[in-house]
């Protein structure tokens, strides 16, 4: 280690403490590598402070020695944005240990919890005052307040309760120079110029480290139905979204899709699995409609009308109402298990994109065969949120192609296609899951000019050393132009 790193070193561990700084290869090397095993690192040590001031002293300790700082929640993301890079000069920075829930306030419905706190823990905190965090995802059992914050997470339930920035209400971070940004009480009304909580929101820790949040609750669920119906096709699964929306309302809060082939490849991957309905069907849907106290009495019966509205209306083939809290869960366990089950089948290039929610019905009519066509061999399929216009679209490689390899040449080659479609159709290449370092290259090459700009503009004034997760999001000075 040079000397400007020993000196660092021995100052952050008089400051964090035995348990708050370690350099154990063992210790460090689960959190040098990302969720999906795509990018590997390396850092100086694992930072791991239990307060905000803490957060703050080290960041000025970092900024004294130039040391970048990456930080780091549940390392559940997408998008490799909280890994490092390999020239092991960075400080991995964990807020784990910041794990406390300060105060839950049923009457107003709020929770101020710290960045470490886990999704789960929140959830059933919220459960216990007889309320509810409505964001939920797969890796709750290990997302963090402060991840979730940071990639604006979204989730099954964004179709009625929003992502991250509609639910987070105040926020408490720690800015590039060490100040503490602090606007945890949220107010209703407030018209003092920006709102700057939406700064760090999606800003995949680029501009300040997230150490807490207000965050809204809402009434828990007394009941909720699910259905599951088959659909000749994507564009009547639309039709049936309308309907549902007109029908049911604010009652409405998941509404999933997915093709016969996602559904024959879980019912192959996952032991003991059903198919809800007999018989095929070209798509899928998973609808659940929920109601609070007061509406939980008549909901399945205003559900099934419903759906038999739909069956007059020609715009469903089949339908079932879950007729137990276990048939509901078996149904929820099909829709999370077609990213597992898809890769399971071998490599994909899966990409998380958005268009106009009107437009998705078409864009996937176009992009399937067109991707298809031009690079054969491959299966493509779209399947999620359609409610909020968000699809997951994976390209799955031919038979017996070699995984690295063929990520690394032909599956680049697709996902540069895609993002080229998607951007034609005026939609998004990262619709939940951030830019990272996976999409910035794609960023620069896709991305509005002056939006570019304005995000340069804003990391220069906050962070002109490039001192938070560098390499992530975006540069303040422009990648070289790639083929």
């Amino acid at each position: 280690m040079t000397a400007p790193f020993s000196a660092f070193m021995d100052e952050a561990a008089a400051l964090l403490g035995p348990r708050g700084l370690t350099r154990d290869a063992d210790l460090l090397a689960p959190w040098l590598t990302d969720w999906r095993g795509r990018f590997t690192g390396a850092a100086l040590a694992l930072a791991s402070p239990t307060s905000t001031a803490e957060v703050a002293a080290l960041v000025r300790l970092c900024r004294a020695h130039g040391v970048g700082i990456v930080p780091q929640g549940g390392n559940s993301g997408m998008s490799g944005g909280a890994t490092p890079d390999g020239s092991g000069t960075a400080l991995l920075l964990s807020l784990r240990r910041m794990n406390a829930i300060r105060a839950i306030d049923p009457a107003a419905r709020q929770a101020t919890c710290e960045a470490g706190v886990v999704l789960q823990v929140l959830h059933q905190a919220a459960e216990a005052q007889g309320l509810r965090f409505p964001l939920t995802l797969g890796g709750k059992g290990s997302a963090t307040v402060g991840g979730l914050v940071s990639t604006n997470a979204g989730g099954t339930q964004v179709l009625r309760h929003g992502s991250m920035r509609a639910l987070v209400m105040g926020l408490e971070a720690v800015l590039p120079d060490g100040t503490i940004y602090s606007a945890l009480t949220p107010l209703k009304k407030d018209n003092r110029g920006f709102d700057l909580k939406q700064l760090f929101i999606g800003s995949e820790g680029t501009l300040g480290i997230v150490t807490a949040a207000t965050l809204r609750l809402v009434p828990q669920v007394a009941e909720r139905v699910v259905i599951w119906a088959g659909v000749p096709s994507i564009t009547a699964a639309r039709a049936l979204l309308l309907h549902c929306e007109a029908v049911a309302g604010d009652a409405l809060e998941g509404f999933e899709v997915l093709p016969q082939s996602c559904l024959e490849a879980v019912l192959g991957h996952v032991p003991n699995a059903r198919a809800p309905l007999e018989g095929q069907h070209a798509w899928h849907v998973l609808i659940e409609v929920v109601a609070d106290a007061a509406g939980a009495a008549t909901l399945r019966e205003r559900a099934e009308a419903m759906i038999a509205a739909a069956f007059e209306a020609g715009l469903v083939s089949d339908a079932t109402l879950a007729a137990s809290e276990a048939q509901t869960e078996a149904m929820w366990l099909i829709r999370e298990s077609v990213a597992p089950a898809e890769r399971a089948k071998g490599p994909a290039m899966q990409h998380d994109i958005s268009v106009p929610v009107e437009r998705m019905p078409a864009f996937l009519d176009m992009a399937v065969p067109t991707i298809e066509a031009e690079f054969p061999g491959t299966h493509a399929v779209g399947f999620g949120h359609l409610g909020d216009g968000n699809i997951h679209f994976h390209v799955i490689a031919p038979p017996g192609a070699v995984r690295a390899e063929w990520e690394a040449h032909e599956g680049k080659a697709i996902s540069r296609r895609v993002h080229d479609l998607v951007s034609e159709w005026h939609g998004s290449i990262s619709a939940e899951h951030g830019i990272g370092q996976l999409k910035r290259d794609e960023l620069e090459r896709l991305g509005d000019p002056a939006a570019l700009a304005l995000m340069r503009a804003v990391k220069a004034a906050l962070d002109p050393g490039e001192l938070l997760n560098p390499g992530k999001l975006v540069a303040l000075a422009p990648s070289p132009a790639k083929p």
